[in-house]
């Protein structure tokens, strides 16, 4: 292809309010390659919390994404779901469809091994679920599901949702996927799992697993654990204060609450997972055609600077939704 000399990507120029850049891009050095993207994902619940100018200064540094630019809480290129195709490169590489955890931008240059091979069978759109797959996986792992548990995942956002199936394909595991929005029933089926409103969930759960990204949730979760049962967090608030109840009958069931966050493989997987090696095993997962009932629509990359406000601010019931590139 002719050589490419600009590159246009979004940026959160202030909490609320986006736009769309440009800079020159410069040419691939030996072990890099130019990536032209064809789709990318809005990462609704962090990308959310990022555009409304929410991650606590605490937080500033350890929410880095790869291959950010500017500093929180803006100006701030962000975002990790990338899906394109390399258009220099190694001979080897030249065409291959790749995936790479860069914000929303129309090309880009990075090292080789910031990408990571879609399987043939993998479109592109679903694709761009593989950074909340590898948070689904990793969630998983810090949960430790045994054979025959019931498992409770409270939030069928995409990466409760995630979880759900996932933990569903195990011999003799019982899901519950619980959330308010009944319009998830249907989705719930597709994935292999029972579904219930809060109110009507069935408690006694061997492990739940939070997902909602809300405080009521974590509530809702921690009420539906058996005796001495698990409840993993695996919601992220950014600045806003949670209380945590735990009154009750926490102790008295002797519940366990710990956390789960991707950005470090899990404890009983370190030893022998590389942060390439679960990327890979999330892009092999999602060969499923199931998980296409997670992209909720797609849109222009042009259009972004609209899309995003819209989705931070009244999500009304999106799950993934997918940015389409010229």
């Amino acid at each position: 292809m002719a050589e490419q000399q600009f590159a246009q990507a979004f940026w959160t120029v202030k909490p609320g309010v986006g736009e769309i850049r440009t800079a020159a891009l410069r040419a691939p050095e030996p072990g890099e390659v130019l990536v032209k993207t064809l789709r990318s994902g809005i990462s609704r619940g962090t990308e959310s919390l990022v555009f409304r100018g929410q991650v606590p200064a605490s937080q500033w540094s350890a929410m880095r994404c790869p291959f950010q630019e500017g500093d929180f809480p803006g100006p701030v290129k962000y975002g990790y779901a990338s899906v394109g195709r390399i258009a220099e490169g190694p001979s080897e590489l030249l065409g291959q469809r790749v995936f790479c955890l860069h914000p929303h931008q129309d090309y880009y240059v990075v090292p080789r091994e910031a990408v990571t091979p879609l399987p043939d069978a993998l479109p592109d759109a679903r694709g761009v679920l593989a950074a909340n797959m590898e948070t689904a996986l990793n969630g998983l792992w810090d949960a430790t599901p045994r054979l025959g548990d019931r498992i409770a995942v409270v939030g069928a956002g995409v990466v409760g949702c995630l979880v759900a199936a996932l933990a569903a394909r195990m011999p003799g595991v019982r899901v519950e996927l619980i959330d308010s929005d009944p319009r998830r029933a249907g989705l719930a089926t597709q994935l292999g799992c029972h579904f219930a409103a809060p109110a009507q969930a069935s408690g006694d759960a061997d492990l739940v697993i939070h997902a909602s990204g809300n405080p009521e949730g974590l509530s809702t979760a921690l009420g539906l654990a058996g005796f001495e049962a698990t409840v993993l967090e695996m919601s992220w608030y950014g600045d806003q204060p949670v209380a945590v109840p735990l009154g009750e009958a926490f102790h008295a069931r002797r519940l366990s609450l710990r956390s789960s966050q991707v950005g470090a493989v899990a404890t009983a997987q370190r030893a022998r997972w590389s942060y390439r090696r679960r990327l890979a095993l999330a892009l092999e997962l999602l060969a499923d055609p199931v998980f296409d009932a997670l992209l909720c629509g797609d849109s222009p990359f042009a259009d972004l600077p609209l899309t995003l406000p819209r989705l931070a601010s009244s999500p009304d019931g999106a799950l993934c939704h997918v940015i389409t590139y010229p």
